[in-house]
């Protein structure tokens, strides 16, 4: 006995079509089984159908015929770079590498040629000194001029003129007078200060003759007391040096 033909194989559309229709016809029995019956009940279910059905269609329609879709082509990504086509032929006869050379926008730098060197600068002899390490002048020897300027009876005066001959001031002196006899007194000083030993009187600065000017002279004088005869003085040195004047 032949078995009986089988039944056509439900395809997907068919199934999602009759799934939408059995969800529709529970809906309106779940609506009407209510009893309320409202007219906006009824529009929500026409409106529900269609969202289905037009749902279901589109399915349907795609399932269908596939090969209507276009497919999207998929270009390489921003980061991944492009294959480029192999090269043929041989090595002669490929093109060669064209390589672009950028144009600088930067103008040439100009540079200006070094200045010439000078004449070189004249030595300076070693034997002349600079302006500004110049030593000053060094003072020179004083020189002194004794001289009796009066004469009484037991006493007489004196003077003694210290001259600077060179051009640099003589900042101090030393005067030596040394009398015939201890017993001799020299007073009436002006110009120095004195101070003895026996018969030996040392004359120093006072006041503003302790520096002789160049070319300038200071005045010390005196009064020798005592007796009027052979009192006049055996030595007169000024720093070492003989005074001039004295009697021979």
């Amino acid at each position: 006995m032949p078995a009986p033909p089988s039944p056509p194989r439900r395809t997907l559309p068919i199934v999602l079509l009759d799934g939408v229709v059995a969800v529709a016809a529970s809906a309106r029995r779940a609506v009407l089984g209510r009893g309320d019956g409202s007219r906006l009940a009824h529009v929500a279910i026409v409106a529900a159908l269609g969202v289905l059905l037009a749902t279901a269609y589109s399915i349907v329609t795609v399932l269908r015929t596939p090969e209507r879709l276009t497919p999207v082509a998929v270009g390489p990504g921003a980061g991944v770079p492009a294959t480029e086509p192999a090269e043929t032929g041989t090595p002669d006869e490929r093109p060669g590498a064209i390589v672009a050379t950028p144009r600088s926008s930067t103008p040439p730098v100009t540079r200006a040629a070094p200045p010439a060197p000078g004449p070189p600068a004249a030595p300076r002899s070693a034997g002349t000194p600079s302006a500004t390490t110049a030593a000053p002048p060094a003072p020179v020897a004083l020189r002194a001029d004794f001289a009796v300027e009066e004469s009484a009876l037991l006493s007489y005066g004196a003077a003694v003129t210290i001259n600077n001959p060179g051009t640099a001031p003589a900042p101090d002196w030393h005067l030596v007078i040394v009398l015939p006899r201890e017993s001799l007194q020299v007073t009436s000083v002006t110009g120095a200060r004195t101070s003895r030993d026996g018969a030996t009187w040392t004359f120093v600065p006072e006041g503003d003759t302790g520096r002789v000017p160049g070319g300038g002279m200071v005045r010390v004088t005196f009064r020798v007391s005592g007796a009027a005869i052979s009192a006049t003085p055996t030595a007169c040195t000024i720093d070492g040096t003989a005074c001039t004047g004295l009697p021979d």
